[in-house]
């Protein structure tokens, strides 16, 4: 099997992942939850995990790293916190149903800074017409469709001149790509666990730099006589009982990425994307996504081909044994951007884990899943 579907789930993981895991299930149970050593391991592996993931990520209060479900849970506290109903907020154009889904619940006023695809500079002017007067600026660091590094730090020096909360969508960047929060001064930065940072599903990071509303209440361990939330974090926000072997599991992928170095686990990404996507233009009919400065593409790549649907192709790779996503990838708005909203395409995605060695094997199974695809064996 080759595994080229990362920026859905990372499934390749350092061993250490899941025997912290497996040791967090034998011997932990809920930090705040009493004075026993089952529950003081899980209260000392929760804060060693928040501790990791403020200096990896250059924040300097680790009580403000918040636990979530995933992603997309941080960006809804994020969004509930900073857009008011019927604001305006400027999004990037290719942002992630996470991002388009919540704020059309919360009845924003979405206003898109269109840009063409890989073209940073316009991206940019894009975002410096429509900043001033916004409630709010949503913008993804790296597509999860085509790689687009997003000039992120740039928006967030705009939003600063102009006094408009700006939230990071960090999913595909977290633990690839530096993500340094201070030099951001992001209103919220979200991400998951499970991509980048190499730990397990259920697992998510919300970095607050802003008050933040809860979107859930409950039991937190703390101020228990009160009928509403603690106002301080992290309590504010992690309502339940928490997921310890997943934080457990987390801190351990962490630690690999700040023993690796996210910018060499980047490099090597781009690397075997850029080299696979080279070789990949010389298949008749295929469209390759890859950007002329390398800089702007992360470690993926995507694909579509003139006479063979998206979805065939990636059945048909998964009958040949490379592990893809093919479809809209749950980002319609990065479709419309590209093009490519009627199609779809096929999407390889890559880890720390991918060798050189299987990036070779690649475009002859993909020339071969074109036929296989063509014909109708699937």
């Amino acid at each position: 099997m080759i595994y080229l579907d990362s920026a859905a789930t990372s499934l390749q993981k350092p061993r250490a992942v899941a025997e912290q895991t497996a040791l967090a299930i034998r011997m932990m149970a809920s930090p705040g939850r009493g004075g026993h050593r089952p529950a003081r391991l899980a209260g000392e592996k929760a804060f060693e995990c928040r501790a990791a993931l403020a200096e990896l990520f250059n924040f300097a209060e680790p009580e403000n790293v918040v636990f979530t479900m995933n992603a997309t849970h941080a960006l809804n506290i994020a969004l509930a916190s900073t857009v008011p109903a019927g604001g305006r907020v400027v999004v990037s154009g290719w942002e992630h149903n996470a991002v388009t889904r919540t704020l059309n619940m919360l009845k924003a006023d979405v206003d898109t800074a269109k840009a063409p695809l890989f073209d940073s500079g316009a991206t940019l002017e894009a975002f410096r017409e429509r900043i001033p007067g916004a409630a709010c600026v949503v913008c993804t660091h790296v597509s999860n469709v085509f790689g687009f590094v997003l000039p992120v730090y740039a928006i967030a020096g705009l939003c600063r001149e102009y006094g408009v909360p700006f939230v990071l969508d960090a999913s595909q960047s977290a633990g690839a790509v530096e993500v340094d929060a201070r030099k951001l001064g992001a209103a919220f930065i979200a991400m998951p666990g499970h991509k980048g940072l190499l730990g397990p599903q259920g697992t998510g990071v919300l970095l607050c730099g802003a008050p933040a509303a809860p979107v859930m209440a409950g039991g937190t361990g703390s101020d228990s006589r009160a009928q509403t939330m603690p106002e301080f974090l992290p309590d504010r926000l992690e309502a339940g009982t928490h997921n310890i072997p997943g934080i457990a599991g987390l801190l351990a992928g962490v630690q690999y990425v700040k023993r690796r170095g996210a910018e060499a686990i980047g490099a090597h990404e781009r690397a075997l994307a850029r080299a696979l996507g080279m070789q990949l233009r010389s298949i008749p009919g295929l469209e390759v996504f890859l950007a002329d400065d390398e800089s702007a593409q992360a470690g993926v790549v995507s694909v579509r081909h003139s006479s063979v649907g998206c979805e065939e192709l990636g059945a048909a790779l998964a009958s040949l044994g490379v592990c893809v996503r093919a479809g809209l990838h749950c980002a319609p708005l990065a479709h419309w951007s590209a093009g490519t909203l009627e199609t779809g395409t096929v999407r390889l995605s890559f880890s720390p884990f991918n060798t050189v060695q299987e990036i070779r094997r690649v475009p002859a199974l993909v020339e071969r899943a074109v036929r296989i695809a063509a014909a109708g064996e699937i």
